[in-house]
């Protein structure tokens, strides 16, 4: 087959030999670590202290940690803090005028900023590894020898975790192959995939909850998604733009046609992030004694829990916000616009500046509308598969609807977490992203690709 051939290719090329096995060896060295637990925890109490709350935000950090968080291993923090330092960053940026320089002065503008986001990630890891110490102390149960030594070596060893593994997500970045975070990220939801596979051995096959029929449809819709994730996330809307001729000295520059690519998925996962990091918080308050007791917020709060009908609407519509949210932080049409004039671009059928602009700012409004729909019927899905939607719980209408309408739709088929839609996305993305980048290296060798349409490029060698 193609593909095992292009996996042949790309291991008979020492450069690219050397950056996939360094990779694999910094990710095993990751999943290594997670094997090591914090010292002074009970961790199955708090193994299953995390299993009865996987609906809060808690379940969010042990999602992005591969499961560490839940187990408190020196890797516990994964690269949460990272990340929230690079959103800080990007946002201060918009607001910060030496911050909005300094992302323009190209290499050594963004060496800086990622020297800053470093600080940071260590500062909200010392911040985030205090919480959790206190927390965990002032429960009671989870520490065996409480006190401001347990503290403190908490801090050091959750804080000097998450600066390691920011360091092994910059060296596969730099020296291995693909985005080294996103790498990190995608080890972490894989792993659960044989605990997930087990599941499902389990519900045919031990407990007969379900039967053949039921498994065909979940693996085909799976199958489906993927497939709708690969065809939305390489899609994308091209404006094609044209460089008007220039005589500069005495040569002729311009006069070539050419595109601009406004992605239809621009924001990637991060839209969800947001979104389920939001209404995960409803679900952690509800842990707090006060808020439980209070039968007007905790009865406001059940009715945004999971799978109840205000989550889903609250769902979508952070979705869509946050897609809009963070296209603007990454592309700015009057920009855009402003930088085609000054080089002689312009849009057929469509005068230069503002009219440009808005141009782009109504193709891009269109698109980021049907992203934060993929992205919610991508996150949805799945979520029905898991627990389904109480549509029995809405008013007047809802003793009818649990009448009539399939189980499957309102109870779920309690389908494993790993199939989540953030959880595909994340693995799909990254799949895609690495596979590109390694095709990439074997088609500048003059090797076959991955994908058919890849091809070869010939050079000097096999022209002749």
């Amino acid at each position: 087959m193609k593909f095992f051939d292009a996996v042949a290719n790309a291991f008979r090329i020492p450069d690219l030999r050397k950056r996939i096995l360094f990779t694999l060896g910094l990710l095993a060295i990751y999943r290594l670590g997670g094997h090591l637990p914090t010292p002074g925890i009970d961790a199955n109490k708090l193994e299953e202290f995390f299993r009865q709350n996987q609906g809060t935000v808690l379940g969010m950090f042990d999602l992005f940690s591969g499961g560490m968080f839940r187990r408190l291993t020196i890797f516990a923090l994964g690269i949460m803090p990272y990340i929230t330092s690079s959103i800080i960053l990007q946002l201060m940026t918009l607001v910060i005028p030496t911050l909005e320089k300094l992302s323009k002065e190209g290499e050594l503008g963004r060496r800086k900023i990622t020297q800053w986001t470093r600080y940071l990630t260590v500062m909200l890891a010392l911040v985030q590894s205090a919480t959790i110490a206190i927390s965990l102390q002032a429960s009671g149960n989870f520490v065996m020898n409480p006190g401001p030594w347990f503290i403190f070596l908490t801090m050091i060893t959750l804080t000097t975790g998450t600066a390691f593994i920011m360091w092994l997500g910059e060296q596969i970045s730099e020296r291995g192959i693909g985005n080294g975070m996103s790498l990190i990220i995608f080890t972490g939801i894989v792993v659960g995939l044989p605990s997930a596979i087990h599941n499902i051995y389990t519900n045919v096959a031990v407990t007969h909850e379900w039967n053949a029929l039921q498994l065909i449809v979940i693996l085909a819709i799976m199958v489906l998604v993927v497939g709708f994730i690969v065809l939305v996330e390489r899609g994308e809307r091209r404006i094609p733009v044209q460089y008007a001729r220039r005589v500069v000295g005495r040569k002729m520059m311009g006069g070539m046609s050419t595109h601009l690519p406004l992605k239809v998925n621009a924001g990637g996962v991060i839209p969800v992030i947001f979104a389920s990091s939001l209404l995960t918080f409803p679900q952690t308050a509800m842990q707090l004694s006060w808020v439980r007791d209070n039968a007007y917020l905790s009865g406001m709060l059940k009715a945004i829990n999971h799978s109840e009908p205000m989550y889903v609407i609250l769902f979508i519509l952070l979705i869509v916000f946050f897609c809009f949210f963070y296209v603007s932080l990454i592309f700015n049409p009057n920009e855009a616009a402003d930088n085609m004039r000054k080089f002689g671009g312009f849009v057929p059928g469509i005068r230069p500046g503002k009219n440009t602009a808005d141009y782009m700012n109504n193709i891009l409004t269109k698109i980021t509308v049907v992203g934060g729909l993929y992205l919610s019927i991508l996150c949805l899905l799945p979520e029905i598969m898991i627990s389904g939607i109480k549509l029995q719980h809405l008013p007047l209408m809802g003793n009818w609807i649990d009448a009539h309408f399939p189980r499957f739709l309102l109870d779920g088929l309690n389908v494993s977490f790993y199939f989540g839609g953030t959880s595909l996305l994340i693995v799909v993305g990254v799949a895609m992203d690495t596979i590109n980048q390694i095709e990439a290296q074997l088609i500048m060798r003059h090797y076959e690709g991955f994908t058919p349409r890849a091809g070869r490029i010939r050079g000097r060698r096999s022209s002749g």
